[in-house]
């Protein structure tokens, strides 16, 4: 009998990953390009959307061959897509062109004319149609951007001659076609992160539709996670394609986390913790997101809180490329062992804002508590506990937004191979943190979704089967020392805020 698989694509914000995954979850085969970043300004990030596309073209045959004895297509039994979200694409009908770099979810020039919405009308008219308050990460106000700043954009728009799309949205029409037919389609998880989705409905909101002056004609159909697409017509010809999540949403997937009050938070460039609220959407009035966690096929959707976290390993990256302080980024554990504690510093690394809870684009990164005692060994320290008492904030955000109080975190991603700060993590949480064998939790989460909607696995308690820990940490901090330094964190945090301010002085 012919071994069968499950192909992932997991389109990254740096590259672009093509897994294999057999029946276990066991990874088969990988293959991986990275693309280019563009920073044409301050606080502008972009990519080159057919640059993405072509390298999805070069590794799916690369990780084919990559088993050995090489894999042919048709032993793929189905095929899902993991994204990076909000990260915003428009592109030609008919020509299949972008008009434009795709605008990367950590851009942040919409910051003016977030602040406006956030004055008028308010946070509260947004949050009651698609659960978001107005931020610079999702997609709408970049829409209205491109809109207001590229000549003639609006009006081909208004024409139909253009299309929208997150980055699973681009690759899906792509893989389907093209201009010769390719379905233009968003799942629900993609969808929830663009401000222009009801959260009630899971439509498309007429009303929000109206407000930032987008026509209904560039906007994918919003579809489940895991269902049939259609068949791929490019890079596996006649295979199907049957599931796509936002990337955070797929780690949450692969996690596992399919219970009510499970999470996990995912640690790279940036850290990201999704709650699990089951079928029931919790709106949040701490500072957090309401996002669809997923939908499988026609039943009931499932919800989630998440918080987003700006800067985690983007620090330890400045340690290494600016700072000149460590060579590599384990290095930061070893530097930050040289010493017992932080020796009364913090480190807020509001690079350009902070995410949740506190949603504040005005703050900029800041070092307290310095003085003459203090080394690079205690400046490592804060820098990892920084990781620590910024999620903790979310934590604290999310205990009080719902009844589903934390009782262990799964974690995931390239810092989690820190140990020490997995365990700053159980001290400052009071609670265990748990780190999976399977490394490649967003990959695996799409592979997990597409092979559930084609029948590759049974059902969701298969997938359970195959999770297992690898490690865990049990929280051992004094609680009295806890709340101490929660506190000097948060007196902290108060001194990074207002640095930025508008033109106009406000």
């Amino acid at each position: 009998m012919v071994e069968r698989y499950v192909m992932s694509i997991d389109q990254g914000t740096t590259s672009t990953r093509c897994i294999l995954f057999d029946h276990r979850g066991r990874l088969v085969s990988v293959a991986q390009r990275e693309h280019q970043q563009f920073f044409p300004k301050p606080g502008w990030v972009e990519h080159d959307a057919l640059e993405i596309w072509r390298n999805l073209r070069r590794i799916v045959p690369e990780a084919l061959s990559g088993t050995g004895d090489g894999v042919l297509a048709e032993a793929v039994s189905a095929l899902g897509i993991a994204n990076q979200r909000e990260t915003t694409v428009l592109w030609d009908r008919r020509t299949g062109i972008p008009l434009n770099r795709a605008i990367v979810w950590q851009d942040t020039r919409t910051a003016p004319l977030v602040e406006d919405l956030r004055s008028d009308p308010g946070d509260a008219f947004f949050l009651e149609r698609c659960g978001l308050a107005p931020s610079t990460y999702f997609s709408a106000p970049r829409i209205r951007w491109l809109f207001d700043h590229v000549p003639g954009l609006e009006q081909r728009a208004a024409n139909g001659d253009v299309l929208f799309g997150t980055m699973e949205s681009w690759l899906i029409w792509n893989l389907t076609g093209g201009t010769a037919g390719g379905r233009h389609i968003t799942d629900v998880t993609n969808a929830s992160r663009t401000m222009l989705m009801n959260m009630g409905t899971l439509e498309w909101d007429e009303e929000l539709l109206r407000f930032f002056g987008i026509p209904h004609a560039i906007l994918p159909e919003i579809r489940s996670s895991a269902e049939w697409y259609g068949d791929d017509r490019s890079v596996l010809p006649g295979r199907p394609i049957t599931a796509a999540l936002g990337d955070q949403q797929a780690a949450l997937f692969g996690q596992t986390c399919f219970s009510p009050g499970e999470a996990k938070c995912t640690y790279g460039t940036g850290s990201f913790l999704l709650l699990n609220t089951g079928t029931d959407v919790v709106r949040s009035s701490n500072g957090l997101l309401t996002t669809v966690a997923y939908k499988i096929d026609e039943q009931p959707a499932v919800y989630a809180l998440e918080g987003p976290i700006a800067v985690t390993g983007a620090l330890v990256q400045w340690f290494r490329d600016r700072l000149e302080l460590i060579n590599s980024a384990p290095g930061i554990e070893t530097l930050a062992r040289t010493v017992e504690d932080n020796g009364g510093c913090y480190i807020v690394p509001a690079f350009s804002g902070l995410f949740a809870p506190r949603w504040r684009s005005d703050a900029r990164g800041v070092i307290v508590g310095l003085t003459s005692y203090i080394t690079k060994g205690h400046l490592a320290r804060a820098a990892l506990e920084s990781t620590g008492w910024q999620t903790k904030e979310v934590v604290d955000a999310m205990n009080a937004d719902s009844s589903l109080t934390l009782r262990e975190l799964k974690v995931d991603g390239g810092m989690t191979s820190d140990n020490l700060l997995m365990q700053i993590l159980a001290d400052v949480l009071d609670v265990p943190v748990v780190r999976p064998m399977a490394a490649e939790t967003v990959s695996l989460g799409a592979a997990y979704a597409a092979g559930l909607a084609a029948g590759y696995w049974a059902d969701l308690e298969v997938l359970r089967g195959n999770w297992h820990r690898a490690a865990q940490w049990l929280p051992d901090m004094d609680p009295t020392r806890r709340a101490s330094e929660y506190e000097n964190w948060q007196r902290a945090v108060e001194r990074s805020l207002g640095w930025i301010r508008r033109p106009n002085g406000s």
